[in-house]
């Protein structure tokens, strides 16, 4: 049915003939970024929600390309779970510094070593002066 994804094949011909195509579109990361870590009382949350998406973009055009990279809804979500629960352990931290952590504890396992310094590049880059803890 989604043959975009591994281990997925399209539908036979008699079965794909009783179905009607219907037209998809890209979500916007940036707004259900938004509002979910508002969800999670983040006070900056579009500003936030800007830089996360803009990280995700910028991974998937200079990392190398892996099957287990993800730069989906489902990583956007993970970071923002994240991130909103170091939010509830912290709650007088710098947002930034918290939305900082969710990033880097998310992806920097998934990552490579080559890749490692590239995804710290891009870290500095959009969040100049941030503080950095240790990845979990």
């Amino acid at each position: 049915m989604n043959p975009g994804y591994a281990g997925r094949s399209e539908l036979p011909d008699n079965l794909s003939a009783l179905f009607r195509p219907c037209a998809m579109m890209v979500p916007d990361y940036g707004l259900i970024a938004e509002i979910s870590l508002m969800s999670f009382g983040f006070k900056n949350a579009r500003h936030l929600a800007k830089k996360m998406v803009a990280t995700f973009k910028l991974c998937s055009e200079q990392l190398s390309n892996q099957d287990h990279y993800d730069y989906g809804m489902r990583a956007v979500k993970a970071v923002i779970t994240a991130a909103g629960n170091l939010k509830r352990e912290n709650p007088g931290m710098d947002e930034e510094s918290l939305l900082l952590r969710g990033l880097r504890d998310v992806n920097v396992p998934k990552f490579l070593s080559h890749d490692i310094p590239l995804f710290e590049g891009i870290i500095n880059d959009l969040f100049p002066g941030v503080q950095k803890s240790e990845v979990n």
